[in-house]
């Protein structure tokens, strides 16, 4: 079941008996797991029926301990385990019928006045195992069982502006990718640094390159998507103004992550153009793994530049990245190896 059916359902007041919240990505087991902490109750209910227990320091028979528990003068009680995967024989070890689960034997009847959460994150259960299989059948049958997945870096961007929409308010597409690259595939502090920007719009508000520059400090005409721009131009002076940048404020934009950026950026061009060679041009987007909107740029460099002066640029690119490690006892300053890795590019 998607997160926003979850949520929808709970916000109708629809408690289920069993969440079994898994997976790698932390940001959607937490979303679930603190609107049950915060709504599931009144403040009043909360100090006899909230729960709070954490893998380390419980163990299964507690657990199913307090989720065998009446409420008191309350419709229901909630018991949330934070850390589940760090709970001692969660799963126990074997895979035959003879393997025994306490968790499992009150998952498959759980009790209806009790909202039992089970927050297992960074890793899934064992599915293939019996026991796994039984655990996963039993929480889809009297509540939930729920998976996060890790978003992908290709659709961070998509990301972004789904959750903004989401949220009430609106990005463009190249605003979403500056924030996607400079924040990285961290969603609960995407969804922090997207809170500031909030406190400044009106509900149905655009976030801006202007209003993330004010409130988060990335700035709109320094950054690689300018850099990427200037290239594509051939705007040696606006290149060298942005490298010039990059070198005088190497904390925030490491070299590294910016020839990351950089060989992605050349790479997917020179894909472009075998893409159509081989006449799929029109699937390229989906091919590429990118957002259909930055095509056009992926397009541009692909006319301004020849399929050896892309390789050669990747080359360039590569030979940065080791010099800026320092591979080979070769130490060069950033902003040097920059400045080399433009001029290169532009002539």
């Amino acid at each position: 079941m998607p997160i926003r059916n979850i949520l929808a359902d709970m916000r109708s007041g629809n408690y289920k008996p069993i969440y079994f919240l898994q997976g790698e990505e932390p940001f959607y087991i937490d979303r679930i797991s603190d609107y049950i902490a915060e709504h599931a109750l009144t403040e009043d209910e909360k100090s006899f029926n909230q729960t709070v227990l954490y893998g380390l320091d419980t163990d299964v028979s507690t657990i199913v301990s307090e989720a065998k528990r009446f409420p008191m003068m309350a419709q229901r009680q909630v018991v949330i385990i934070k850390e589940a995967q760090r709970i001692r024989n969660l799963i126990p070890s074997g895979d035959g019928d003879e393997v025994k689960s306490e968790l499992l034997t009150y998952m498959e009847n759980p009790l209806p006045s009790t909202v039992l959460v089970l927050c297992h994150k960074y890793k899934k259960i064992d599915a293939r195992k019996k026991i796994g299989k039984a655990m996963k059948a039993a929480a889809e049958k009297n509540g939930v069982f729920f998976t996060a997945e890790k978003v992908k870096d290709w659709h961070l961007s998509g990301w972004i502006s789904d959750h903004v929409q989401s949220l009430g308010y609106h990005i463009d597409p190249r605003t979403s990718n500056i924030l996607a690259e400079y924040l990285g595939n961290d969603l609960a502090k995407i969804d922090n640094e997207l809170g500031k920007l909030f406190i400044d719009l009106q509900p149905g508000g655009h976030i801006t390159a202007d209003l993330i520059e004010q409130n988060i400090g990335i700035s709109k005409d320094f950054n690689v998507f300018e850099l990427q721009n200037a290239i594509l131009n051939r705007d040696v002076h606006k290149a060298n103004r942005i490298i010039l940048h990059f070198a005088n404020n190497q904390k925030e934009h490491p070299i590294q992550m910016l020839v990351g950026t950089l060989f992605s950026f050349f790479f997917k061009i020179l894909m472009l153009q075998h893409l159509q060679k081989r006449g799929k041009a029109k699937d390229a987007a989906k091919i590429m793994r990118v957002n259909p909107y930055f095509i056009k740029d992926y397009q541009l460099g692909a006319r301004t530049f020849s399929e050896k002066k892309l390789r050669s640029i990747i080359g360039y690119l590569r030979d940065a990245d080791m010099k800026s490690k320092g591979i080979g006892n070769v130490s060069t300053d950033a902003g040097e190896l920059l400045k080399e890795f433009i001029f290169k590019v532009m002539h």
